[in-house]
């Protein structure tokens, strides 16, 4: 019987070309390869100019892998930004025989492939998941980011974070919640996620449960690896420019969770809420997330050039 989902991967593949972006494979070391979609004129090896395109590097949750998370700022970006797309480890192509599940060995290998693909600089767009992958790029390597984004997540998931989370959203693991083994699972991840309630055939969720949860033991590590206890907790002192995009409905990561965090974070950071959008902000509301993320990477820009 015919997947939907897989069989709608060349068409997606062939919008992204159209786009301007195609896979791409890194060798990050031996073991550990990740896939991202990159630029053409990357792959074309074109000598560098000065004048081109700032690259803008867009880094997916923990529900999809990287173009199905961020299909609509994919065609929204491309004409001004040189935009590059990771799947991170154990989602999409991306695989690694090493043990490390922590969101600072997920930074790591992002930027270690981001160098090999000659980017010396760049703004990082995470999303859930990706938003503490986002943060840790930040933290380690402050010469490569010079600025983020983040929707819906933490500078780091505490215990205490996750377990509020949990309890508040009826979960007793976060493996429960971002695992789903049946449609109903699924059913209740995406009523929970999006604020309106987000129809679509039972066989249609099957097909994406087959397709997109995949490496199911990896992914539960990754999110054993995820919590760490209170007490090992530091803000740390990001030198970059922090813009919180929101979606004010957030069932999972909520507003006053964003509104502490850009407290804690200080002069650095700004914050803006999107209205009638949840967790998937970014899906639900794409034309008014495209429009405020555009206007904070002009403005970097605009401030750079200013100088």
């Amino acid at each position: 019987m015919v997947n939907y989902v897989a069989a709608l991967r060349p068409m997606l593949h062939g919008l992204m070309k159209m786009a301007g972006v195609k896979p791409y494979t890194v060798e990050i070391e031996p073991g550990t390869v990740m896939n991202f979609w990159v630029p053409l004129e990357t792959l074309k090896k074109k000598p560098t100019k000065k004048g081109d395109k700032p690259v803008v590097v867009l880094v997916h949750g923990f529900f999809s892998d990287g173009i199905l998370t961020w299909l609509f700022q994919v065609v929204a970006l491309t004409k001004k930004y040189s935009v590059y797309i990771p799947d991170l480890l154990f989602f999409g192509g991306s695989i690694t025989d090493k043990t490390d599940r922590s969101p600072s060995f997920q930074a790591e290998c992002l930027v270690a492939g981001l160098r090999k693909l000659g980017v010396e600089r760049c703004t990082v767009v995470g999303f859930s998941y990706g938003g503490l992958v986002a943060f840790k790029m930040a933290e380690q390597h402050a010469d490569l980011v010079e600025a983020v984004v983040v929707s819906g997540s933490v500078i780091e998931m505490t215990d205490s974070i996750s377990d509020t989370m949990l309890q508040n959203l009826g979960y007793s693991s976060s493996s429960e919640m971002l695992l789903p083994t049946s449609v109903k699972d699924l059913k209740a991840l995406l009523s929970v996620a999006a604020q309106k309630k987000l129809w679509f055939p039972d066989r249609l969720h099957k097909d994406f449960l087959e397709v997109m949860f995949t490496n199911r033991k990896e992914r539960g590590e990754l999110l054993e690896g995820l919590v760490i206890s209170n007490k090992d907790t530091k803000v740390p002192n990001f030198p970059q420019k922090i813009h919180l995009l929101w979606g004010e409905n957030d069932q999972i990561f909520n507003l006053k969770l964003a509104q502490n965090m850009k407290a804690q974070l200080r002069e650095n950071a700004s914050f803006q809420g999107i209205l009638k959008a949840g967790h998937l902000v970014h899906l639900e509301r794409p034309f008014v997330y495209n429009r405020y993320l555009k206007q904070f990477l002009a403005s970097l820009h605009t401030n750079k050039a200013q100088k």
